[in-house]
């Protein structure tokens, strides 16, 4: 049998938890690509006090916030993540890597029993919390840990209607992705499929997936299956409203153009602790 028929083996798992551990932070940086670092880092540099990332993952934000002098805690549940992340702050020099400090726990709930001049989630984490329960428990949580004046800077994927009419009934979103090789010779190509829509919770089934081949011919596909949330303009200000937060930048993309003159792929809010 060639390597071009050899067949495919698929694993899936709703232990979300355990099944991005294993997999997706292995692969994460390799495709966790977008042009929002000097958009973060330009709050981080002028921000006066300590910062905390929510859904730090790998540290694709942390780390240039941490080379930059401030002080930064990092917060992500996935064991995986924060492994690789830790390893390149092993990497770093003594004074950096004594301004990072590390936290596993849930953006929902969390006690850090310390005070943040800003607060940062970058790349959606907000995106990944399915009901306004927990999405008003993280806002919560996210002022009582920051300073009277303390700043809360995140975005949140926006979404298009056609998208979401065409995911009713399964839509590749991402596909045909350059490959990527891994150090023990895997070629590894990703995806995401949006599986179904739930309107009535504003939820999308999304499917982000890995079709690996071994080096020895075998062929595998791991599906990482997540509902996502999607956000409209005013969801976002009532919910920072009911949390104690007041709107202070709303921008459509990383260079800070005003939202509202064109579509948007991203809802970038800026918010002020009241």
């Amino acid at each position: 049998m060639s390597r071009k028929d050899a067949p495919v083996t698929e694993q899936r798992s709703e232990r979300r938890a355990e099944l991005y551990d294993w997999f997706s932070s292995e692969f994460y940086d390799h495709h966790a690509i977008r042009d929002d670092l000097d958009f973060y880092l330009s709050y981080a540099v002028n921000t006066p006090g300590s910062i905390l990332e929510l859904g730090c993952g790998t540290g694709r934000i942390l780390v240039p916030i941490a080379g930059t002098g401030k002080r930064i805690t990092g917060l992500d549940r996935s064991d995986g993540m924060l492994k690789i992340c830790q390893g390149k702050i092993d990497r770093l020099q003594a004074e950096v890597r004594g301004r990072v400090r590390l936290v596993r726990a849930d953006i929902r709930r969390f006690d850090l029993h310390e005070k943040f001049s800003l607060a940062l989630i970058p790349f959606g984490p907000f995106n990944c919390l399915p009901d306004t329960g927990d999405q008003i428990s993280c806002l919560n949580c996210v002022r009582e840990h920051l300073d009277d004046d303390g700043s809360l800077v995140f975005d949140v994927w926006y979404p298009k209607h056609e998208e979401l009419r065409m995911s009713e009934h399964g839509y590749h979103v991402v596909k045909d992705q350059p490959h990527f090789e891994m150090p023990d010779g895997r070629r590894v190509q990703w995806g995401i499929f949006n599986a179904s829509v739930d309107y009535n919770r504003q939820l999308i089934h999304e499917e982000m997936y890995y079709d690996i081949d071994y080096p020895g011919g075998r062929k595998e596909r791991l599906i990482y299956p997540s509902p996502v949330s999607y956000f409209y303009r005013y969801e976002i200000e009532h919910l920072l409203a009911r949390t104690g937060f007041r709107i202070a930048g709303l921008y459509r993309d990383f260079h800070k153009n005003e939202f509202g003159d064109q579509y948007p792929s991203e809802l970038i809010v800026e918010a002020v602790r009241q």
